[in-house]
């Protein structure tokens, strides 16, 4: 059994919250722009990326209220939206890709990602994830994640 997550944007948790709860969560539910991945957990493994990326410490991101703040769920919670922290949307915006590159490298050599995925596979998720936080800001949006066990 893995985990299957769905980075999105949204404009606010209530728009979280109707599109979690209208769709019922899942790779066809949520009707926003997004980046689909196989067990890349927000709240377990981008940490380390946002520490990488903004120098802020662990127990920085972790205290921050956006970090894994529970939005939305459906069915007893087989479906979780979380947020995203909005330093972590501007620093991925902001990065240089080449840079993103070398952090999806590190990363897997990091034991933030157990087992340890393929960089490739890293970096073109954090490439993805620089153009979905560049539109979220264009938009005034924030980065939220929904994550069900698939």
């Amino acid at each position: 059994m893995g985990l299957l997550c769905g980075y999105y944007a949204a404009a606010d948790d209530h728009d979280v919250r109707q599109a979690v709860v209208h769709a019922g969560g899942g790779e066809d539910g949520i009707d926003h722009d997004q980046v689909l991945v196989d067990g890349v957990d927000p709240v377990v493994d981008l940490p380390w990326v946002e520490f990488v990326l903004t120098g802020r410490s662990s127990r920085f991101i972790k205290s921050d209220p956006q970090h894994g703040r529970v939005v939305g769920k459906v069915r007893d919670g087989d479906v979780v939206s979380v947020s995203i922290t909005d330093s972590l949307r501007d620093a991925l915006a902001s990065a240089d890709r080449q840079f993103l590159n070398d952090v999806a490298s590190n990363w897997r050599l990091s034991d933030s990602c157990l087992p340890p995925p393929d960089a490739t596979r890293l970096a073109d998720f954090l490439a993805q994830m620089a153009a979905l936080a560049e539109r979220a800001i264009a938009q005034g949006y924030s980065l939220y994640c929904w994550k069900a066990l698939k």
